[in-house]
């Protein structure tokens, strides 16, 4: 027993001897007055905007506004507790998030950390949540549909990965759902998803989390999640680590897709911090810079260029590092490809090089901003400034959803200004007028209500229209194959439903996505291989319905 004290005491001996006292230099304040999630720091002096501070207490906070004789701090968790007197110290850490793979399946709050109980993420890193976004020449075209599995959006108001696409609509008309549908409809896909909550009831968030891990698509997403009763400051930061997020996929090469639900709210915490800090308001007392606010997240949204490079022609990787050019040229850029193309042919020997894409280059962030708006009104402050912004809208109406048009797209005032060139070549073929005939027909539609007797063409025109609404319409949480859009979408734009009655729409659409997969499972592969009806499949599509429609009852 004597032996085992004398070891204790000669271990803790060694110990105290060795210890060395670690100093540093730390900027340090005092908080002058406290409240409403937001603090005046005195001190502080080489704080930097953007710097992530901690009080005494442990809680953290960001320096928001830089003033003369006062820090603005913006406290990022409970608050009740901070007083006037308690000291102040800067981290020299810029606001940041951890990013990497293994941030998916996961539901985290708008620091970063973990809120699902499933332990720590194992992070590959940090990232400032704000950052500038991607230049001109960094960038390249819109040019790869993200498939939403919604016909209405898939087919009318495409989207490419590399868009900003704002859906926008009154309360309780399927914005969320069309988010969930597009997040579900990514799973097998190469399509990493960010969901970012913002201001929303915790039950809501708990209850698409469940149904995302129901249908198999946790398994690419990240849920980001700042409450409705969490601090203004975790609300205003929370699009802004979805964003840092994303761009670590986005550039390894990779894509990602991140939802803001929504921004409104955002608008709201961040008048809210704005005011309590006494920065001047402007109209609806929101300040100043609230079109910035916006502005320099969804810039962030982005294709980035293809970087090539020219190597030797027995390289046998698929995709090369920058170090293996063989006349030590990058190619970047919007044209790299086309430079690299003509800097090969213009080698003495080109026969023996190649042009090889740089790894982890080309990656893309997509933006699906969400806004409600109040009645209809999309003249409003905030709808203007995001519909601005943006790169096209999908505007929701309460009347079609009443009217049993879910999703209830208003095809009139919904846009996508990337259009065609977000779409695959089997969807053109399909979807080429269907836009313009479908707000062609809802105003016929209008009018022929007025009208008595109506000549054979108009009437013509309002029985494709029916059908073509009815094929339309979806059901929530079932997103659709492109291959079985496309098919359902020639079938009825080709005259093959007109004699169908419009209450039997539905049923005939099932049958005939089903019997094509049973009779002629050809069919949709090589739609779904070549991106294309080819004309020999247009023939045997055309001959498979015609057979359908004989035989359907």
């Amino acid at each position: 027993m004597a032996d085992l004290i004398k070891q204790i005491t000669s271990d803790l001996q060694k110990q105290i001897e060795s210890y060395q006292p670690e100093m540093g230099i730390s900027d340090v304040g005092t908080v002058l007055d406290a409240g409403d999630g937001i603090a005046r720091v005195a001190g502080l002096a080489n704080v930097k905007s953007q710097e992530l501070v901690q009080f005494q207490n442990g809680v953290m906070g960001i320096a928001f506004n830089l003033e003369k004789k006062a820090v603005g701090v913006i406290i990022m968790g409970e608050y009740s507790e901070i007083a006037e007197g308690m000291t102040v110290r800067a981290t020299d850490r810029i606001a940041s998030v951890p990013v990497g793979a293994g941030m998916i399946g996961r539901v985290v709050n708008a620091l970063g950390e973990p809120v699902d109980g499933k332990g720590p993420i194992q992070a590959s890193g940090y990232r400032p949540i704000e950052r500038i976004a991607a230049g001109v020449v960094e960038r390249q075209d819109v040019d790869t549909p993200v498939q939403t599995g919604i016909k209405a959006i898939d087919s009318m108001i495409p989207i490419g990965r590399g868009q900003r696409e704002l859906i926008i609509g009154d309360r309780q008309t399927g914005k969320t759902a069309i988010a969930i549908d597009t997040i579900i409809n990514q799973k097998g896909k190469d399509l990493i998803c960010i969901y970012v909550a913002i201001g929303q009831k915790k039950a809501a968030v708990a209850r698409t989390v469940a149904l995302l891990e129901r249908c198999g698509a946790m398994e690419h997403t990240i849920v980001v999640v700042a409450a409705a009763d969490e601090a203004a400051a975790l609300q205003y930061i929370a699009p802004y680590a979805g964003a840092a997020i994303g761009e670590e996929f986005m550039e390894s090469g990779r894509d990602a897709l991140v939802i803001y639900d929504d921004l409104s709210k955002h608008a709201w915490a961040y008048r809210q911090v704005s005011l309590l800090l006494r920065r001047p308001p402007g109209r609806e007392a929101y300040p100043g810079d609230i079109f910035y606010l916006h502005s320099r997240l969804l810039e962030r949204a982005v294709r980035l260029a293809n970087k090539y490079v020219i190597v030797k022609q027995d390289f046998a990787a698929a995709e090369a590092e920058e170090k293996d050019a063989v006349n030590g040229t990058v190619f970047t850029g919007p044209r790299s490809g086309h430079d690299a193309g003509e800097a090969l042919k213009a080698l003495k020997n080109p026969d023996n090089h190649k042009v090889v894409k740089v790894k982890g280059t080309g990656g893309s962030l997509t933006a699906l901003p969400i806004i409600e708006t109040l009645l209809g009104d999309v003249s409003a402050y905030i709808p203007t400034n995001v519909i601005s912004i943006t790169d096209g809208q999908i505007y929701l109406v309460n009347n079609l959803f009443n009217a049993g048009i879910r999703p209830a797209v208003d095809v009139g005032i919904s846009v996508s200004r990337v259009g065609g060139a977000a779409q695959t070549k089997a969807m053109k073929q399909v979807a080429g007028k269907l836009r313009l005939d479908m707000a062609a027909y809802r105003e016929l539609a209008a009018f022929a209500l007025m009208a008595s007797d109506l000549d054979k063409s108009t009437q013509s025109q309002l029985t494709r229209g029916q059908r073509m609404q009815e094929i339309l319409k979806q059901s929530q949480y079932e997103p659709m194959s492109l291959e079985n859009q496309v098919i359902v979408l020639f079938a009825g734009t080709q005259g093959f439903a007109d004699n169908v009655p419009v209450d039997r729409m539905k049923k005939w659409e099932t049958d005939v996505i089903r019997y094509l997969s049973a009779s002629h499972p050809d069919l949709g592969k090589d739609i779904a291989a070549k991106k294309l009806i080819a004309p020999e499949t247009e023939k045997k599509l055309r001959e498979a319905l015609e057979a359908f429609k004989t035989s359907w009852q």
